[in-house]
């Protein structure tokens, strides 16, 4: 039996269509923009309620020495706000396919 080949990375947001490439972009993207090695650093997340609903997700990614690098996914708007560790914003990338 030949086991199955994993999914190639979502290396732009034309490639999310779920909440697990959504993650696996997130991670990705915040990894390389501090030089991490993404296998070392975990990222938590958060899920973002409005009246009850879902409406977004906050992603942390935990690097060394208390680095923490952040991301909100926004469903209504389908978009990502990336956040350095500094705490300012350094991208906004529009999903175009809807996450499902």
């Amino acid at each position: 039996m030949v086991a199955p080949a994993p999914s190639a990375p979502c290396s732009t947001a034309a490639d999310i269509r779920s909440l697990d490439q959504l993650r696996e972009f997130v991670h990705l993207t915040l990894c390389r923009r501090e030089n991490l090695l993404e296998f070392h650093f975990q990222m938590s997340e958060v899920e973002l309620k409005k009246n009850g609903s879902l409406c977004g997700l906050q992603f942390v990614l935990h690097g060394p020495r208390s680095v923490k690098l952040a991301a909100v996914w926004a469903a209504d708007r389908n978009e990502i706000l990336m956040y350095a560790a500094n705490g300012r914003r350094f991208g906004r990338v529009r999903i175009p396919n809807p996450v499902a």
